[in-house]
């Protein structure tokens, strides 16, 4: 009695016997279509997400295959058309890495135009093209077919998909599928999710190019709102600009230099807040107002901050800026040279001597422009060796969010004073690379090197 008690109050056990469905099939049993649907879904996921990982294109399609292979295909193939028209092989992956490697089948493939190749055919819009036997050319003169043909006989194609690469009524590559195995071989009913596919990947390929265009434009934008420097005379200066990587590649970064009527070199670096266009184009008027005040007046570095600042309050209210405004000058060959400087929350100018001695020019400071238009703007002087570096920089040099700023500064020192002797473009080029590859914001830096003693003019006198 109990046994059989037990036995009423367990639960039904399906998939055996009679006490299951009818047919004896198990009712918690996918149904092979549903589950073919789902592994379609969760590809379509994958490669979406492989595409959207980066915008760095040739990156994207390596993860894209990399997915694809092996659960859709053995091998996989991207060909994308270039800016001149031409196609070439971005990437191969196969199932078997030694098979073969980057580089290896990738790179620039023979002309299109008049080919029998599937992949010509494809680049005219036809497809996805299920290609079951691989014949040899009807014309031996037909590079990119024989190219093809070379592909798929080395790695051992038993059927493939070759599908265009369509979006927005462009066509801008090849997709290649292909499967060594004859008990997987691909069907017509892949061709749905291989066009499916296709068409995420050009969309993909769409939206990198046209954000790489519009940071190009953006780069050159920002650039051509820099100045040219001054070449002549007896100081040297050379300037640098890296936009930041992750940005629109504008922002509000900006050095100067110009030579006044009496003969001194003015120098400026400064830093807008922002990293869009609007700090860009305020950042031009700002410059360019500088100028202005910085030849009609011709004050002390104090007086001429103190000036930009209660304009910059008056058309710019709420928007702050740092900066450094620098005068360099000797009143004969014999003289030394001097640096008339002013720092209005800014980081502090590096003097780097000849022989490699470094240290920051601290006076002179103030806090940062359009927070308090009536604070007093201090000025600071200091003598120059000869054949000695000022570096200007904004503080996209040396700011790091994992590290402390003093150890960014010190870095800085390290580089300066390893640099000190190589010729001044050499010093700029090399500080940037040491410094500020790949960081999250844009960078200016301006340097000027003094000449050796007794060289050049003097300055003008009243």
């Amino acid at each position: 009695m109990c046994a059989k008690q037990d036995d009423a109050d367990a639960p039904p056990r399906h998939g055996s016997g009679t006490e299951g469905d009818a047919d004896g099939s198990d009712p918690f049993e996918v149904d092979e279509e549903v589950q073919h649907a789902l592994d379609r879904l969760t590809l379509l996921i994958n490669a979406a997400e492989a595409l959207s990982s980066t915008l760095e294109v040739d990156q994207g399609l390596r993860r894209l295959c990399r997915t694809l292979v092996p659960g859709l295909a053995d091998w996989c193939a991207v060909d994308l058309l270039d800016d001149h028209g031409r196609l070439r092989r971005i990437v191969v992956e196969h199932r078997d890495a030694d098979v073969t490697s980057p580089g290896l089948d990738e790179g620039l493939l023979p002309p299109a135009e008049g080919s029998a190749a599937s992949v010509a055919r494809a680049l005219l819009g036809v497809g996805p093209v299920l290609l079951t036997d691989f014949p040899p050319p009807k014309d031996e003169d037909d590079p990119l077919y024989l190219r093809e043909k070379q592909l798929f006989e080395r790695l051992e194609a038993d059927t493939a998909v070759v599908a265009p690469l369509r979006a927005r009524r462009q066509v801008f590559g090849v997709l290649t599928l292909a499967r060594t195995r004859r008990e997987v071989r691909l069907t017509e009913d892949t061709l749905s999710l291989v066009e499916d596919l296709a068409h995420r990947v050009a969309l993909a390929v769409d939206n990198a190019r046209l954000h790489a265009e519009a940071q190009h434009t953006a780069e050159r934008l920002q650039r051509s709102l820099l100045p040219e420097l001054p070449t002549d005379g007896p100081l040297e200066v050379a300037a640098r600009y890296q936009p930041a990587s992750t940005t629109a590649r504008v922002g509000g970064d900006w050095y100067d230099a110009f030579v006044l009527p009496d003969g001194a070199m003015t120098l400026i670096i400064g830093d807008i807040a922002g990293h869009d266009l609007r700090a860009a184009v305020m950042m031009s008027q700002t410059r360019n107002m500088l100028r202005g005040i910085a030849c009609d007046r011709k004050e002390p570095p104090g007086k001429i901050l103190a000036r930009l600042d209660a304009a910059h309050h008056i058309l710019y209210p709420h928007q702050t800026l740092t900066c450094v405004y620098a005068l360099i000058e000797r009143m004969s060959a014999d003289e030394p040279w001097l640096l008339h400087y002013a720092v209005a929350g800014h980081p502090a100018p590096l003097l780097v001597t000849h022989d490699g001695e470094t240290r920051f020019l601290t006076g002179g400071r103030s806090v940062m422009l359009g927070v308090e238009p009536e604070v007093h703007r201090p000025a600071e002087t200091d003598t120059l060796p000869p054949d000695s570096t000022v570096l200007l920089y904004t503080d996209g040099l040396v700011e790091r969010r994992e590290e402390d700023l003093g150890r960014g500064l010190a870095r800085l020192r390290q580089h300066a004073a390893a640099l000190a002797r190589e010729p001044l473009t050499t010093f700029c080029d090399e500080i940037l690379e040491g410094m500020a590859g790949g960081g999250s914001d844009d960078v200016a830096l301006i340097a000027v090197r003094t000449a050796p003693p007794h060289a050049g003019p003097t300055m003008a006198t009243a």
